[in-house]
């Protein structure tokens, strides 16, 4: 009797189980089946999107767009949306406090070491980039020059208590500084003074966009938010060079003061070199008519070592007459080195590398300098400031440099 009973549960438990399973396998049918039935389809491109695409390819490559720029950007296509953006969107205001008969809103000089903060102070002012409204603007220029206080004989330790005033004066009147702490502010000084003059103002360095000729990341500078000006000392002298390889006959060449270490060693070691024409010092006038200038046209590559501080003007004088810049600094941030690729016009190399100078040259193929000369050409026209201002210019790279720095600030 009881093992009757026992089975008779067995049997219950078994087909309960069985049922379960039964309706658990129904269920997942079920949800199969729906599933397939009505989820959405993964999006098709059609044949006539695709035509549409390749047909803005190729008219980008008519118009020079990629093509064009595709050997010396890291990323042509990013460069030329942004860019274009930039154009349409970007607005700066610039604060009109200060005495222009002082230090502030001055006319600045547009020839010699000044000439890149000179053409920056005119060509902002008179941009479509500025707004009068400071509520429409992405960034604030902070207008201060140490040009006037360096001819006046003010000490470096009076520069940086005038410029601390001014700029506290501005964070006292108005609210923007407050909002980020300055990170929206930015100031320009291409000359070493003006910047030895604001190196004292540790809340103004490290907060607020330096945009300086001088970039050297071992003293300061800070990549992804300063922007390294390029250093161009205009007028030049000669018109551009370029297209006229069969003329450059010279390995190498440089002359100029030995005013730091590695321009002491580069003058020692290659001094007496014969394929290599390398100068103790700057070349006299009496020598001839801009022979120094000329002798651009004549080498196949020009090297810029740096001087009292990372950066040369000689990078910009050897791109503006088609000589490939052979950069001989450590610790330097090139100008527009997040835009431009300089390796494939420039050789860039380590102050190490002076001991091996001529070989690295020499070991550069005929096809490999062909290259290089080819998109130095192309590049010559961000290395040269206008006024009125021309599209890619020195002055359009700097903003676009300064557009891009604007994306990461957070209010």
């Amino acid at each position: 009797m009881t093992s009757g009973k026992q089975g008779q549960q067995q049997s219950w438990f078994f087909s309960l189980r069985g049922s379960l399973l039964f309706l658990a396998i129904l269920t997942l049918l079920s949800f199969t089946y729906l599933s397939l039935k009505y989820s959405t389809p993964p999006p098709q491109v059609s044949k006539l999107s695709v035509a549409k695409l390749n047909d803005a390819l190729e008219s980008e490559k008519e118009e020079g767009g990629e093509e064009e720029i595709s050997d010396i950007y890291h990323s042509p296509r990013v460069f030329k949306l942004n860019y274009e953006e930039m154009e349409k969107k970007f607005k700066v205001y610039i604060y009109p406090d200060g005495d222009p008969n002082t230090f502030y809103q001055t006319p600045r000089k547009l020839t010699g070491k000044y000439a890149s903060e000179g053409y920056f102070f005119q060509n902002i002012r008179e941009s479509h980039f500025r707004t009068q409204n400071p509520d429409q603007a992405h960034l604030f220029f902070i207008p201060i020059s140490c040009h006037k206080m360096r001819g006046k004989g003010t000490s470096y330790e009076n520069m940086t208590i005038i410029v601390q005033n001014y700029v506290e004066s501005l964070i006292s009147k108005y609210p923007y500084w407050n909002r980020t702490l300055g990170a929206d502010h930015f100031f320009v000084t291409c000359h070493d003074v003006g910047v030895r003059a604001t190196e004292g103002l540790e809340f103004l360095v490290k907060n607020s966009i330096r945009a300086v000729c001088s970039p050297s990341y071992d003293v300061g500078f800070i990549p992804h938010k300063d922007v390294a000006l390029p250093q161009v000392l205009q007028p030049f002298a000669l018109p551009a060079g370029g297209n006229d390889i069969e003329n450059r006959t010279t390995l190498g060449f440089w002359a100029g003061h030995r005013n730091s270490k590695i321009r002491v060693v580069l003058a020692r070691v290659w001094e007496n070199d014969t394929e290599l024409d390398i100068s103790n010092n700057r070349i006299n006038r009496a020598t001839g008519h801009l022979v120094y200038q000329k002798r651009f046209y004549r080498s196949k590559f020009c090297i810029c070592p740096g001087g009292s501080q990372v950066n040369s003007a000689r990078i910009a004088d050897s791109i503006h007459y088609g000589c490939i810049p052979v950069i001989l600094s450590n610790y330097y941030d090139l100008p527009f080195n997040d835009i431009l690729d300089w390796n494939k016009f420039a050789v860039v190399l380590k102050e190490s590398d002076v001991y091996q100078l001529k070989q690295i040259l020499k070991n550069i193929s005929d096809a490999e300098f062909v290259a290089l000369h080819n998109n130095l050409v192309k590049v010559q026209k961000h290395f040269q400031w206008n006024s009125p201002t021309i599209r890619y210019d020195a002055f359009h790279m700097v903003m676009y440099d300064l557009w891009l720095r604007h994306h990461t600030i957070k209010y």
